[in-house]
């Protein structure tokens, strides 16, 4: 069955999350993508571990899959003239080299993109590619600092554990989605033109511009945004309360939700009354609404808030640990989790693709490669090399 990206070539010089997880979006959608690691060592996050699977880490797994790794060294000559020739065949190129060196490799993005006019190239740096930061090395975590999402992710107030990082290097991730969103528009414009582009995606960046409505927030009212833990700054309430028996997640977001939000925990005259009727007044009285929630909601099970919310029409969710979220009746239902097998025998979990596409399906047809496992089919097929010449590649160090 056609995929919606068929016979797109992209070539991955990408390494550890945002530029990866951007082509392995690309490969989702059945492009051919593929990742050019280092020989011996690979990808970073080969050695990110444990946990392991046979030989490779979870963390490589996680973003890797649909994809063929071929190794070349791009500090020789040989494996620099190597990828020219595979980029000349591109439709993509991605890399998240510090910027300035692919042009020490004398493999300048412009340099590859004049040899193939339709090369589309995306550049994903911590700063950007132009600026007086524009040198400097980032990961996920500085970029959470620095970026602003840190300062306003934590506990409330002054109580010592202090601004908290996500979870996941959710900075790599979003840079690798609008990386994805980019390239996919690029493709769209060199239908019209038959003329490539440079996409210049910056990890610093990118977090200030997913920062929504936290930035306006401050834009708006020129208060700086602190941390409320659950808690959201524009509607009320929003956040987590303690049951009898753990927690529930409340996500009011309207005046009738409030009402019968009110309604199940028994305090209904709370609804009408207008220090709470509408959400502007709820945010603020913030403090007074949320311990009169607090107060009821320590009464009694979080199943049973549960369900009267469901009933009501309440949203509301229980606070699950990755256990029950990979494992649970919708995960199965939906086919969340699934497994490839590799070339070392290995049965590798994924998490799927959450796009369904009713005419051009993802595609789960290749696990995370073992490192170099297909560095002569890719040469043989997109080059054309011969078995010698690879041969002569490999012995002078190139491949």
């Amino acid at each position: 069955m056609e995929k919606t990206l068929d016979g797109i070539k992209v070539l991955d010089l990408s390494r550890v999350l945002a530029g990866p997880w951007a082509t392995q979006l690309l490969g989702d959608y059945g492009a051919d993508v593929i990742k050019v690691e280092r020989p011996e060592q690979g990808d970073d996050t080969r050695q990110w571990g444990p946990p392991w699977l046979g030989h490779e880490s979870a963390y490589f797994l996680s973003t890797n899959r649909n994809k063929r790794s071929v190794t070349i060294n791009l500090a020789v000559r040989g494996g620099q003239s190597v990828v020219r020739e595979l980029a000349s065949q591109a439709d993509i190129l991605v890399e998240n080299f510090k910027v300035g060196t692919l042009a020490r490799y004398g493999l300048d993005p412009a340099d590859l993109m004049a040899a193939n006019p339709r090369l589309i190239v995306c550049s994903i740096s911590a700063f950007g590619l132009t600026g007086s930061r524009a040198g400097e090395p980032g990961y996920d975590a500085m970029i959470q600092a620095s970026g602003g999402l840190m300062s306003i992710t934590g506990p409330e107030g002054d109580d010592g554990a202090g601004p908290q990082k996500v979870g996941v290097a959710i900075a790599d991730i979003m840079a690798g989605m609008y990386a994805a969103t980019a390239i996919l528009a690029a493709l769209r414009v060199r239908e019209k033109t038959g003329v490539g582009q440079l996409i210049d995606v910056p990890l610093y960046d990118s977090q200030v511009a997913w920062l929504a409505n936290q930035s306006m927030n401050y834009l708006v009212s020129g208060q700086v945004p602190e941390r409320l833990g659950t808690a959201h700054p524009n509607l009320v309430p929003y956040q987590a309360f303690r049951t009898s028996d753990g927690s529930v997640m409340l996500a009011v977001g309207n005046d009738r939700q409030f009402r019968a939000c009110m309604t199940c925990i028994g305090c209904s005259d709370l609804g009408e009354d207008p220090r709470y009727a509408s959400n502007s007044a709820r945010v603020e009285n913030r403090a007074s609404l949320v311990a009169l929630i607090e107060e009821r909601l320590v009464c009694e099970r979080t199943s049973h808030w549960l369900e009267l919310f469901a009933k009501e029409g309440v949203p509301a969710g229980p606070i699950n640990d990755l256990a029950e979220v990979l494992t649970n009746q919708h995960a199965r239902e939906r086919g969340i989790v699934r497994t490839l097998d590799n070339a070392a025998g290995d049965a590798v979990p994924i998490v799927s693709n959450p796009v369904a596409f009713s005419q051009t399906p993802v595609s789960y047809e290749k696990a995370p490669p073992l490192l170099g496992e297909h560095t002569d089919e890719v040469l043989q097929e997109w080059l054309g090399y011969s078995a010698e010449l690879i041969s002569e590649l490999r012995k002078d160090s190139a491949i």
